[in-house]
């Protein structure tokens, strides 16, 4: 959510950075709206100021036995009590009207590239060595069917988008994200946390998720929506309230389900595993104060990349550019991972400094102690990681000639002593 003070302040400025992500100017609509909101509200005010001053003087005019005056003003009084309705209700409406205006807008870009879609993207570094084979690497879905993938019975039971994995290949997926949660909390310092899947309609629009994005969501017939990752509940924890800055930054995380409809992605990735309706992902979330967030999406973008060097896989860390970015995100790393049965990159972490724009329609507030002046947090976001692509990564750059799949050693406590896959165990 944007500030409309601000806009106020300096409009080109606000219309510059939408004019960056592709937006039409917005500011002169919004101000519009605005200055019809505050002209009702002004005279709302003088209204109600003059309904009490006019309660006081009838008052005073009964006790003068002044009745002519009293009778006045108890007219007075009646008419205002009839009209102050009709302008509450036109602030109301007003209110909403700008309300929306305002949440449909993206968050303004901060020091990030331009750009209209992913070419504008910047490598900031590559980490990690590509793995060198001397056989044509195989695709992961090609290998994961040898090792418990079942897409014919997803699709039997659920349909396109879903996987079965059994054996060996779940207990993999189990290891990676038990593997990530723990050094998530143990290393990073993160709190685990267990949240629900299922939110209400204030806690998708808090985080940026509604209005303008319900067709990527599955809706219950409650009026609920399952969560498209756990950033919804753990970011939504601070809604409504004001934390000491003293306890800043919150690092949070959670390994859970997430559901997506994949609305805009029509024949992209209908194979395998890298585009799915439900999927597992670690998350982490950080509530920072203003001053601290840019070092915070620094040091959590680290955390994400410490899982990739620990399974000793090759990634690059890419700085998005105004056209690739979230909808709630000033600043975006996405972390890419090679995939050498692709032979291309490809996102496994998305990991992104919001700003205020959520704690603005959260209205999440920090307070230094002792001082009255309240702030709005800056909230974050990232993957760390995702698990489904996780596993992609690794059996893709650890397989074998002869069919099988090391397995890192970093996964071995996990794994019940199985470290290499082999088709049929």
């Amino acid at each position: 959510m944007h500030d409309i003070k601000a806009i106020r302040a300096d409009p080109a400025a606000f219309d510059a950075g939408l004019a960056r992500r592709g937006v039409a100017p917005a500011a002169a609509r919004l101000l519009a709206i605005d200055a019809q909101l505050r002209g009702v509200q002004t005279v709302q005010q003088e209204g109600l100021a003059r309904r009490n001053d006019a309660s006081r003087a009838i008052g005073a005019a009964k006790a003068a036995k002044d009745d002519a005056t009293a009778a006045t003003l108890m007219a007075e009084v009646a008419t205002l009590k009839e009209t102050l309705p009709a302008l509450d209700e036109q602030v109301r409406d007003l209110g909403a009207v700008l309300t929306a205006g305002l949440a449909e807008l993206p968050n303004l870009p901060a020091d990030v590239p331009d750009g209209v879609d992913e070419s504008g993207n910047i490598v900031v570094h590559l980490r990690g060595e590509s793995p060198e084979f001397a056989f044509k690497p195989l695709e992961h879905d090609v290998l994961a069917v040898r090792f418990g993938y079942d897409p014919d019975a997803a699709a039997a039971i659920a349909g396109a988008r879903f996987a079965v994995l059994a054996g060996p290949l779940a207990r993999l997926h189990r290891a990676l994200g038990q593997f990530m949660i723990d050094v998530q909390t143990g290393e990073h310092g993160y709190r685990e946390t267990v949240v629900p899947l299922l939110v209400r309609e204030n806690a998708a629009f808090g985080t940026g998720q509604l209005p303008k994005f319900e067709e990527d969501l599955f809706k219950t017939t409650d009026g609920r929506y399952l969560i498209p990752t756990a950033e919804v509940s753990l970011t939504n924890l601070v809604r409504e309230s004001i934390v000491d800055t003293d306890s800043l930054p919150l690092r949070m995380t959670a390994l859970t389900p997430c559901f997506r409809s994949e609305a805009g992605s029509a024949g992209r990735d209908t194979r395998g595993l890298i585009r799915q309706h439900q999927f597992e992902k670690c998350e982490l979330v950080a509530i920072a104060a203003p001053e601290a967030s840019d070092a915070e999406h620094e040091r959590m973008t680290g955390n994400a990349e410490a899982i990739l060097d620990k399974l000793g896989l090759h990634y690059r860390r890419m700085l998005l550019c105004t056209g690739d970015m979230g909808f709630s995100a000033q600043k975006t790393y996405d972390l890419e991972v090679w995939l050498p049965g692709q032979n291309a990159y490809r996102e496994i972490s998305s990991i992104s400094n919001c700003g205020d724009f959520q704690a603005r329609r959260m209205d999440a507030r920090c307070r230094v102690r002792g001082e009255k002046g309240t702030a709005f947090v800056h909230t974050l976001n990232g993957s760390g990681l995702a698990v489904g692509r996780t596993l992609v990564a690794v059996i893709e750059n650890y397989q074998q000639a002869d069919g099988s799949v090391h397995i890192p050693e970093v996964l071995w406590p996990y794994m019940g002593g199985v470290k290499v896959l082999t088709p049929g165990n």
